[in-house]
């Protein structure tokens, strides 16, 4: 019995380990999203003005979310096309974060 506990307590931590920090909240991030304005130049899956967000997350697979939120927050230019995107500074670094994350993962509604 006491070999079992102690397996069942190793699984349980290993499962912890290998879960994420925290589940992304693709509702918040989509909400924050459509309220910064970003759905006006972006769609999950269209290029608008710029690009669709799952063409971002392919191109982007394996960056780490900070380095995206800086890049959201700093704006930029010639990455995907001619057109700017411009600098959402307002973002704190959590919303910046919580885009990039959402972004990353292709923009899903759940």
């Amino acid at each position: 019995m006491k070999h079992l506990m102690t397996t069942m307590a190793a699984v349980a931590a290993l499962a912890a380990l290998s879960a994420p920090a925290h589940a992304l909240d693709a509702a918040a991030a989509k909400a924050l999203a459509q309220k910064s304005a970003c759905m006006s130049c972006h769609a999950a899956d269209k290029k608008l003005v710029g690009p669709a967000y799952k063409a971002v997350a392919e191109k982007y697979k394996g960056m780490k979310p900070e380095e995206l939120a800086a890049s959201i927050k700093k704006g930029g230019a010639g990455k995907w096309g001619p057109v700017p995107m411009p600098a959402q500074a307002a973002l704190s670094d959590a919303d910046a974060k919580l885009l990039a994350e959402w972004v990353l993962a292709g923009a899903p509604d759940k």
